[in-house]
């Protein structure tokens, strides 16, 4: 951060906060405005902003990102309307992860013990398989682990296990996801 005083400044560098303004003028005029079945025209736009974009990945038109730099998204994972991606620290989705719509994922806080408040980021991983459903927030500085299903507005603080069904205020493990493969 360029600023431990966040009274007296901006907590980014200028470089930082005119590539937000110029992602924010291409976000509005041609992410938002493309027909939701243009994921290929929104993947060439994070990845021309310096996002790392696996094949095959839905991110959807009223998705709202902070700096698409910070972002690495796996595979075939998919991004709901709604959703917000608070990238000011990096956000990891895995393989065939879904975030839905009206999530939060926030990489940054402040630090409040110290008279200036500044900035701190997080990195947040969210696991290949994992789904974060309808209205999560999730933490900075958390890690969803591969398959993990995370209930409808639920507030994520800790480290979630892989392969569990979690929910709550706080999120907490409830019980074993278990795929069915055999339909």
């Amino acid at each position: 951060m360029s600023n431990q005083d966040t009274f007296t400044g901006p907590s980014f560098s200028l470089s930082n906060r005119i590539l937000r303004l110029v992602w924010g003028v291409v976000y509005a005029i041609f992410f938002v405005y493309s027909p939701k079945p243009l994921f290929s025209w929104r993947t060439f736009l994070l990845k021309l902003f310096g996002a790392k974009v696996g094949k095959g990945v839905h991110v959807y038109n009223r998705v709202k990102i902070w700096a698409p730099w910070n972002l690495e998204l796996g595979d075939e994972c998919g991004i709901a309307n709604g959703a917000e991606l608070y990238s000011q620290g990096k956000i990891t989705v895995g393989k065939r992860a879904v975030i839905s719509q009206g999530s939060y994922i926030c990489t940054g806080t402040h630090d409040y013990n110290l008279p200036g408040h500044p900035l701190l980021t997080f990195p947040i991983t969210i696991g290949d398989y994992a789904w974060v459903a309808a209205e999560v927030f999730v933490h900075p500085g958390v890690t969803i682990g591969k398959g993990c299903v995370i209930g409808a507005r639920s507030v994520v603080t800790n480290d979630m296990p892989e392969w569990m069904v979690c929910a709550g205020h706080p999120c907490k493990p409830i019980k074993q996801r278990k795929l069915i493969t055999d339909i």
